[in-house]
């Protein structure tokens, strides 16, 4: 029988490994975006920082497991067996969980996910227990529920405080050094620095390093005693050596944000290690409190030795730390975390990730309800004042950064002293949080949301936000039908749902591979966007609306055949989702427009100016082919979702051939985009006007047919507005073809 649990610990591990996987590659935006969203170093460079505060630690946190062993349940009130599926449950849900959220790029709280899959797994096994027992014990016996209010509590300050502190600290720092910070930076920067500095080190005997193995009680009461001794003399020490270092010609900045990414690293691997491999340890302790006990019957082997703290073996810290840094330098995932913090706070437009939302949308009205308000009560003087320091003409700022790193030094200050305050004050407080709601205030600060992406930005601050609630409601139902079913289903069923977890891992990994390969088009995007010389734009940005503009006409091709085909068949599903696809297309268009105007704006001036014209015209027929296929799709999805008749056979078959004419030009005129031989399109664009009277002279007929025979005007109609439409569709795809010829 020992050997069953003998598998279960080892699957344990294997979890372990992949849950340490996921949340490296979750919690990577908490320390690697400030880095990277200001450029301060080559990715290689920031990587190897932060993998080396990830390492270290890794390898001297003391591994108290507290959390895992007895903060959640009362281990005494449990058999070993019991435990054994709650920390099975709560491994499976983890993984998958933090997968999912990875691989949308949503940054969510490891701490929220553990607590509440803990919370779910044993609430499930202490309502099986109070079932069927007579001992008239509660759940207050059997859980531990302060913790998880606690960390929701947390949840709420930590949102508010950081966003005010990040937006209000940014402001002074933008008025103090404008954004063209390098002048009058001379006697500035020494202060800035020594403070900025010591506010990490701060953050790092407080928080980073509190739970470190050398961290010994003497040790920590000394270094309570002694605070503002230490602070002091560190400020005095960083505020000389930032000075040197400014005379030396060292950007003092891009050290501080490097410190900043070690410190927080170093503070993630130290503190949250419980996080993934806490679980698993205590799941090891309990094995071998059952074997020291001789074995026997699992589910009369009480856990009251879980109530003990426990120690991590070093070779374990020294494993974690290794996958650790693998996961952070190699995880595909985390740099698509990254991704969604540094696209809501980049300092300039581009390619929104998010839509818009109602809530979104009122939150702005209010917002610049209250800004212009604040704005007529602020004597003139004083904002000519302020718009000059907020003066972006002069901005400094890295090739393809998203900002500078004035901002990159803030985000790490703040949130590394929000933290370290928290902590003192004995608050759970999330570096997810804290980190990603500092990034925002700041951003907000620095007026980088415009009302022309402010709303887009907010829903996707609110969406980041719903995530993580999300998460612990996610966390707890799952992990209580998953502990259901163990418990129920026994070995078995336990083995076949970790093998199914990890199975769910490596399908949602290929699946996540096949997605990125298929975004091409954002990479062409992003290497234009790259190019520093504009006269070197023009090719790759014709290359780049070729390959969109031969995507879209395939698009419209098959939405084209369906939306006929069905209207034809009576297809009422074929119509319904081509509704759908459709209604969903719009935004793809809107998002391409805005995406090629941006590039459009990189191209040389002079050349700009003499193709924008075509380039517009272009993308306002290409408008025009869209809406011509909603006007298309709509009647006939409203036609066949009633159950009108049908339209007469010898009407379908004199359209289909003319339409299927259209569908093979268009097809031709799609690989001419794709080879880009615009020479050729001359004469798919005769063709198109042959096609235009063609379906003329269908509707002509149609015309007459109406006058002289008694025609069913609903079904008449409906073919009317189907070759009308189809009629327009040339027309456009005409201009279309001659415009971008045109641009070429």
């Amino acid at each position: 029988m020992e050997w069953i649990y003998l598998g279960f610990v080892i699957f344990l591990f294997i979890l372990a490994v992949s849950d340490l996987w996921v949340g490296v590659s979750n919690d990577a935006v908490n320390f690697l975006n400030s880095a990277i969203g200001a450029k301060v170093a080559r990715f290689r460079t920031i990587i190897l920082v932060a993998a080396t505060g990830v390492f270290l630690g890794a390898i001297m946190s003391n591994g108290m497991m507290d959390i895992a062993r007895h903060g959640i349940f009362r281990p005494e009130q449990f058999a070993f067996k019991e435990l054994m599926y709650i920390f099975l449950a709560v491994m499976v849900t983890d993984i998958i969980l933090l997968d999912v959220f990875n691989s949308l790029g949503m940054p969510t709280s490891t701490t929220v996910s553990m607590v509440f899959e803990l919370l779910g797994a044993t609430f499930a096994i202490s309502m099986i227990k109070m079932a069927g027992d007579d001992s008239g014990l509660g759940f207050a016996d059997y859980m531990n529920t302060e913790k998880a209010l606690s960390v929701i509590m947390a949840i709420f300050v930590s949102v508010a405080i950081a966003f005010v502190c990040g937006s209000l600290i940014q402001y002074i720092a933008r008025l103090i050094f404008t954004f063209d910070f390098h002048k009058g930076l001379k006697w500035k920067i020494g202060i800035y620095g020594g403070i900025a500095t010591t506010a990490i080190v701060y953050f790092m005997l407080f928080k980073g390093t509190k739970d470190l193995a050398f961290m010994t009680s003497d040790v920590k009461a000394w270094i309570e005693s002694h605070t503002w001794m230490l602070l002091g003399g560190c400020l005095v020490f960083f505020t000389i050596l930032m000075q040197v270092l400014y005379f030396l010609k060292v950007n003092v900045f891009k050290v501080i944000v490097l410190i900043g990414t070690f410190a927080l690293a170093m503070a993630f691997a130290g503190n949250d290690l419980v996080n993934f491999i806490g679980v698993p340890l205590a799941g090891f302790s309990s094995y071998q409190d059952y074997m020291a006990a001789g074995g026997g019957d699992p589910s009369s082997h009480m856990m009251g030795v879980l109530n003990e703290s426990a120690s991590t073996p070093l070779i374990f810290l020294i494993a974690a730390g290794v996958v650790m840094v693998i996961a952070l330098a190699t995880s595909k995932k985390a740099h698509n975390v990254t991704k969604t913090e540094i696209n809501l706070a980049r300092q300039d437009e581009g390619d929104e990730m998010f839509g818009s939302s109602k809530v979104a949308r009122s939150i702005v009205r209010c917002s610049n309800s209250t800004a212009q308000f604040v704005v007529n009560a602020t004597p003139d003087r004083v904002k000519a004042w302020i718009d000059k320091r907020f003066d972006k003409s002069n901005l400094d700022i890295e090739d393809n950064a998203a900002y500078d790193v004035v901002r990159a030094s803030v985000n790490l200050v703040v949130a590394s002293l929000l933290i370290a305050l928290g902590t003192s004050l004995k608050l759970p407080l999330s570096t997810t949080y804290v980190t990603f709601m500092v990034a925002m205030g700041t951003s907000l600060a620095d007026r980088a949301w415009s009302r022309e992406s402010a709303v887009f930005r907010i829903t996707g601050v609110l969406s980041v936000i719903g995530g993580w609630f999300l998460t612990a409601a996610i966390a707890f139902i799952c992990s209580f039908f998953v502990a259901l079913l163990m418990y129920f289903g026994g070995t078995v069923v336990t083995v076949i749902i970790v093998i199914a977890g990890l199975a769910a891992l490596i399908h949602s990994n290929i699946t996540y591979k096949e997605k990125t390969d298929n975004t091409r088009g954002d990479k062409e995007f992003q290497e234009i966007l790259k190019i520093s010389d504009r006269s070197q734009v023009w090719k790759p940005f014709l290359k780049y609306v070729a390959e969109n503009d031969k995507a879209f006409l395939d698009e419209m091709t098959a939405q084209y055949t369906a939306v006929t085909d069905g209207l034809m068949q009576e297809n009422v599903k074929t119509l319904r989702r081509s509704m759908k696809e459709l209604k969903n297309y719009k935004i793809k268009l809107k998002n391409l427009r805005k995406k090629e105007t941006i590039c459009l704006r990189m191209v040389d001036p002079a050349t700009a100016l003499e193709k924008s014209a075509w380039f517009h015209t272009a993308f306002n027929y290409m408008e025009q082919v869209y809406y011509s296929l909603r006007r298309i799709c709509e009647p006939a999805y409203e036609h066949v979702d009633n159950n009108f008749s049908p339209i007469p056979d010898e009407y379908c078959k004199s359209f289909t051939a003319v339409r299927d004419e259209l569908i093979s030009t268009v097809s031709c005129l799609a690989m001419h985009f794709k080879d880009r031989n615009y020479e050729e399109m001359r004469a798919q664009e005769e063709a198109l006007a042959r096609l235009q009277g063609k379906f003329s002279d269908l509707r002509k007929v149609l015309t007459v047919d109406i006058q002289e025979k008694n025609l069913n005007l609903t079904v008449a109609y409906m073919y009317l507005n189907l070759v009308q439409e189809s009629e327009q569709l040339c027309i456009s795809l005409k201009h279309y073809a001659r415009a971008s010829r045109k641009l070429a």
